[in-house]
């Protein structure tokens, strides 16, 4: 299973693309775009998520896939009166040890402005403040100004989102990839990949299929309630990236996902236990079908914590591509992984008839 130059190009598209939560139309709208090309039909919700159908042989069950476009971000929260130099709130959580000389994009009304997130250079430092972590409320962005005054002239005012600036890039002989918000812009990817694949490879599933890229997960999975909501899904997998704890200093037992042995299958998060029939079905069809997968654990939450309990229940899964560095500037995926996500998922969906996800919830 491989990915292709088209396939590619969009998964770039999508995550270069300006979306921090709250802040998602951008993505949202090449979302809209290359769904429309597959789906038999796409719309969006109040809050800004977009839904794409792929109907199959029976209306029943209906199954969601899901993966959210909003990535980590910050917030004008202020213009200093003298300097110009800007502070800010964060959109979602940030480790703020990787933000120093960072490059960022403000937008602001008037365009993007290029800026770095900056502090007291070292050679001004006390002794005590060298022994110091710099703390993101002692951290501004410099956006090449002198004054409030020439801030607002470009356009900025209290409220602008601000993205990390950091182009998405092939290593490793196209191998590998780098770049910025793979958490989430993978998992709506593969919603889009397997509504693409049973649209090209004409598969009558014996359901139908919603793909859904979700907003505000990263700030409480906003975006996942009124997604569950309006699809009223009969079962659901959730896209994610997943934390790859193939570094130094970090146990297997800790993080055990690594980089190129294959998606991963969640078996329990701080935000959901999924429904253990389904967790077996996904293990079987991936042995089945020969593709190679990672038990997995994490200690975060996704968009199916709140899908999973939506209306009467949902029987949910978790099915997630091993990615290092996540929230910070430059995350890392390797494609094959990516790819058996997108297998796994495809393969799973075409056996979820009506009588499969009767059993994951039948006595």
């Amino acid at each position: 299973m491989y990915l292709d130059e088209e396939s590619i190009s969009v998964l770039k598209a999508l995550c270069d693309s300006f979306g921090p939560a709250g802040f998602e139309r951008e993505t949202a709208s090449i979302v809209k775009g290359e769904a429309s090309k597959y789906a038999d039909h796409v719309f969006t919700d109040k809050l800004g998520s977009v839904i794409f159908v792929k109907k199959g042989s029976s209306d029943r069950p209906r199954v969601l896939i899901a993966g959210h476009i909003d990535e980590v971000g910050f917030v004008v929260s202020g213009i200093d009166k003298d300097t110009g130099f800007l502070s800010f709130d964060p959109l979602g959580g940030w480790f703020d040890q990787t933000l120093l000389s960072q490059r960022v994009l403000v937008r602001t009304r008037k365009g993007d402005l290029t800026g770095v997130i900056a502090a007291k250079p070292p050679h001004i430092l006390t002794p005590e403040e060298r022994d110091k972590v710099v703390k993101m409320s002692d951290m501004f962005i410099d956006i090449g100004v002198s004054s409030r005054e020439e801030a607002e002239a470009l356009g900025v005012r209290i409220g602008d989102p601000i993205i990390p600036w950091s182009p998405f890039t092939l290593i490793n002989g196209g191998r590998a990839a780098i770049g910025k918000a793979f958490d989430d812009r993978i998992g709506a990817f593969i919603a889009l990949e397997v509504v693409k694949r049973f649209k090209m490879e004409v598969t009558d599933h014996p359901n139908t299929v919603y793909g859904a890229a979700t907003v505000q997960e990263e700030v409480g999975l906003r975006g996942a309630s009124t997604v569950a909501h309006v699809v009223d899904p009969d079962v659901a997998i959730v896209a994610e990236v997943d934390i790859a704890g193939d570094i130094p200093d970090v146990k297997p037992s800790v993080a055990p996902a690594k980089l190129g042995r294959g998606p991963t299958i969640v078996t329990y998060d701080n935000s959901m236990i999924p429904n253990q029939l389904f967790k077996e079905f996904v293990i079987n069809v991936a042995e089945e079908c020969g593709i190679p997968y990672q038990l997995s654990h994490a200690r975060g939450g996704t968009d199916a914590g709140r899908i999973h309990i939506s209306r009467a229940g949902c029987p949910s899964i978790v099915v997630g591509v091993p990615t290092r560095h996540i929230h910070t500037h430059t995350s890392m995926v390797n494609l094959s992984d990516l790819a058996n996500a997108v297998k796994l998922v495809y393969e799973v969906v075409k056996r979820l008839d009506q009588k499969a996800v009767d059993s994951f919830t039948s006595f």
